[in-house]
């Protein structure tokens, strides 16, 4: 099942997606739950919230009833967004940098989120603003103390997500500001849908693209983690509580543009495309914020 947060006249909406070559239908969930909450999050929250909106969606389907609106970030206001440092074998390779013995942790704040169409405004400050294709896991239940087995239990699905990151605050402030670097507004584009687990028979081998005005820079595999979907959720799982809607960004490919030679950063005008094997495509444009 395919389900997108839709902006409606009536306010925020959750619906499924049929996405036949990138021209995406949304089917009116609420139609056939009234009950349904209409936040992906609180559906997964809720006690068998996704059976019920599996159901709603085969309804909305079979009746083809469709609802208009603008698609925002699946999860628009996840409670953490965690991501994962330096976790492609090529990517380490590329940068010169041993692969670390444990997961790279560090965060966004929210309000980096946002979805697919929507701009990615760089900060006047920031200068050398990089893209990154990583592949987001989305939390179901709540868990903590997880073991690798276990993991895939407690994953409610799967996006293509883009960690953009100004590299000029992350690395070349003095100390580093890995924080502000990566966290800035709009820096976390995720979407166009959130695809459930069921419909993804491996995570951990999927192919994986960033395309940027259309021209392909980044190109791998998620078989080249160093560290594995469920790897990951069982060492962050070690010390936080993980929650419904709590969302990972798992690292990025090689050929972003801070290791090419000369670097590649984002410029106003840009296009970014990012494209995971059965997620989609999430796609922003590129803007100057004053």
């Amino acid at each position: 099942m395919k389900l997108a947060t839709l902006q409606t006249d009536q306010g925020n909406s959750v619906a499924s997606v049929l996405d036949q070559d990138e021209e995406l239908k949304f089917f009116d969930l609420h139609a056939f739950d009234e009950s349904l909450p209409r936040s992906l999050k609180d559906i997964l929250t809720l006690e068998g919230g996704l059976e019920r909106a599996r159901k709603a969606a085969r309804q909305a389907e079979q009746a083809n009833q469709l609802i208009a609106g603008t698609p925002l970030a699946p999860i628009p206001s996840p409670g953490k967004v965690l991501c994962i440092g330096l976790n492609y074998r090529d990517h380490a390779e590329e940068t010169g940098m041993p692969f670390p013995d444990e997961p790279v942790c560090f965060s966004k704040f929210s309000s980096a989120v946002t979805g697919t169409d929507f701009p990615i405004r760089i900060p006047a400050i920031a200068r050398e603003v990089d893209y990154e294709a990583e592949l987001v896991v989305v939390i179901g239940k709540t868990c903590r103390c997880v073991s690798e087995a276990d993991a895939p239990r407690y994953i409610a699905g799967y996006m293509n997500g883009h960690d953009v990151s100004a590299r000029d605050w992350q690395i070349g402030r003095p100390g580093g500001q890995w924080l502000l670097g990566k966290t800035a507004d709009t820096f976390a584009p995720t979407g166009p849908y959130l695809v459930t687990a069921d419909e993804i028979s491996n995570a951990n081998n999927l192919p994986i693209k960033l395309t940027l005005n259309g021209k392909v820079m980044q190109n791998s595999n998620t078989d080249k983690f160093i560290f594995t979907v469920e790897q990951v959720i069982q060492f962050v799982s070690q010390l936080m509580t993980l929650e419904p809607g709590d969302i990972i960004f798992t690292g990025t490919p090689p050929g972003v543009g801070m290791a090419r030679k000369p670097p590649v950063y984002l410029k106003p005008g840009d296009q970014a495309i990012v494209e995971i094997q059965g997620l989609g495509a999430l796609q922003n444009t590129v803007e100057a914020w004053d």
